[in-house]
């Protein structure tokens, strides 16, 4: 994991449009409980290969397990046509792709990035690039693995 003293302490208010067009606030969606932003690039050979360990995580939430968001710095209608590529059914939203404000206010430097985010506001986990170690620890708290029993996985692949 990166040096989280490059991130904020405590997440920023932002705000984005889901695939549907509707508005997604994050601090109203921690009234509901953690939620993990996962910001993440089309063009992102690193990202294409995360998302499907997001993807069995999200399969495996309990209703007390973190909602995930996948927020793409590209549009709409590209991120829908990637996420169907890939079979990734989690929920997602867009970055302003004009200024990447949600991105922009977490200070990432690179993607996939990760934002574990506390109904307190708090950022728990923050990471950039795949990182076996992180997920790991996702997967605690969602109750399951995001890894397949001897599935090959390396331990760390930059963004």
């Amino acid at each position: 994991m990166p040096n989280t003293s490059c991130f904020p302490v405590a997440a920023p208010d932002v705000e984005l449009i889901d695939l549907a067009g509707n508005p997604w606030r994050l601090w109203d969606e921690l009234k509901s409980g953690s939620v993990l932003l996962a910001f993440i690039k089309t063009s992102c050979p690193t990202c294409a290969f995360t998302l499907p360990f997001l993807q069995r995580l999200h399969e495996q939430a309990s209703p007390a397990s973190p909602a995930i968001l996948a927020v793409s710095q590209d549009d709409a209608a590209t991120t829908s046509k990637y996420l169907q590529h890939f079979g990734i059914r989690l929920p997602a939203a867009i970055d302003k792709a004009w200024d990447f404000a949600a991105g922009t206010a977490f200070g990432i430097r690179n993607v996939p990035a990760l934002f574990l985010v506390e109904p307190d506001k708090s950022i728990s986990l923050a990471a950039e690039g795949f990182c076996k170690a992180d997920l790991e620890t996702l997967g605690a708290r969602f109750g399951g693995s995001p890894f397949q029993p001897g599935e090959m996985v390396p331990e760390f692949r930059p963004g």
